[in-house]
């Protein structure tokens, strides 16, 4: 349960002062979601850039060039690997062949020790699961729609992703997590949220309300891709390995799981709920208000953003 944000400015209307002040609001309206560690990635003159410390978003001062105008962020609530060693913390810098690229995830994934194995990946001292996603692109040696579908469906757990490269290209690959992005055409601007009650609030501490936003649409199973000129190309990869239908389907007649085996479904549900439970502790919930709100037929993702939103 963590957050993705980053605004991508293909207008360049905005010099690096007032994109800084922007990335604030933004980040720090994320902090519902994550207050572990805080990171940001852009591309300075064709140069990756990753910023990021064990601190809270509003503890962070950013500073960016003029010249960066693609900037991918995350907020992180520790779920594996000690946010105390920032070599645990998004985003997670790679190397798809020659191109740099750096990686944020929100979710969780559970195969990532059975895939380094099986695919021979090398041994690293990143503890976080997510980390598994940047060597599968770095054994495609490309960073392409092709090489991010391959990705998206070997990794198995919950998840969307954001990847940022070298030349200012954004990628969106959206599974069962949640994401929001928002287009405002006069500004030539998009900005992105794990929520749209996140990014809502953000834009109203930012005084964009004289340029109405257009909301893009992102369904589960998309891969976007934003250029720095703010064109947007998508392709889709196979959802088969995520555990969107196979949380709770007991709950829904006639309804049958995507996934393959029941087990890891089941070891995948009670890691999710558990940390869901831990994070409703926070809000003044208990372990049997969430139990019983299953029971009456809500989802975990459900159950997670009217959370986040104040409305549980």
């Amino acid at each position: 349960m963590c957050c993705l944000f980053g605004m991508i400015d293909y207008g360049h209307t905005l010099n690096g002062k007032t994109m800084a002040r922007m990335l604030s609001a933004l980040s720090a309206e994320c902090e519902a979601r994550g207050t572990d560690a805080t990171g940001i990635a852009y591309a300075d003159n064709g140069r990756l850039c990753i910023y990021k410390k064990p601190l809270p978003a509003h503890k962070l001062r950013f500073y960016l060039p003029d010249r960066a105008h693609v900037i991918m962020g995350h907020t992180r609530m520790t779920t594996q690997g000690s946010e105390k060693k920032n070599y645990n913390n998004h985003p997670f810098k790679g190397f798809a062949g020659k191109t740099p690229f750096a990686l944020a995830h929100n979710g969780v994934l559970h195969n990532d020790i059975s895939l380094r194995k099986t695919l021979k990946h090398p041994k690293t001292f990143i503890e976080t699961d997510s980390y598994i996603a940047v060597q599968l692109l770095e054994q495609q040696k490309a960073l392409s729609f092709n090489s991010l579908k391959y990705m998206a469906e070997k990794v198995e757990g919950s998840f969307t992703f954001t990847v940022l490269d070298s030349h200012e290209n954004l990628y969106i690959i959206k599974g069962d997590n949640p994401m929001c992005l928002f287009h405002f055409p006069q500004l030539g601007l998009y900005l992105y949220a794990s929520t749209e009650e996140i990014l809502s609030k953000a834009v109203k501490r930012m005084w964009l309300s004289f340029d109405k936003p257009v909301r893009i649409d992102i369904a589960c199973g998309d891969i976007l891709r934003i250029d720095r000129g703010g064109q947007i190309d998508s392709s889709g990869f196979d959802t088969t390995n995520l555990f969107l239908s196979a949380r709770y389907s007991w709950f829904y007649p006639g309804h049958h799981p995507v996934c393959t085996s029941r087990s890891a479904a089941d070891n995948a549900d009670k890691e999710y709920l558990s940390e869901l439970k831990s994070v409703a502790a926070s809000f003044g919930y208990t372990s049997e208000d969430i139990d019983g709100l299953l029971q009456e037929g809500f989802s975990t993702d459900e159950l997670e953003e009217l959370l986040y939103c104040g409305e549980l």
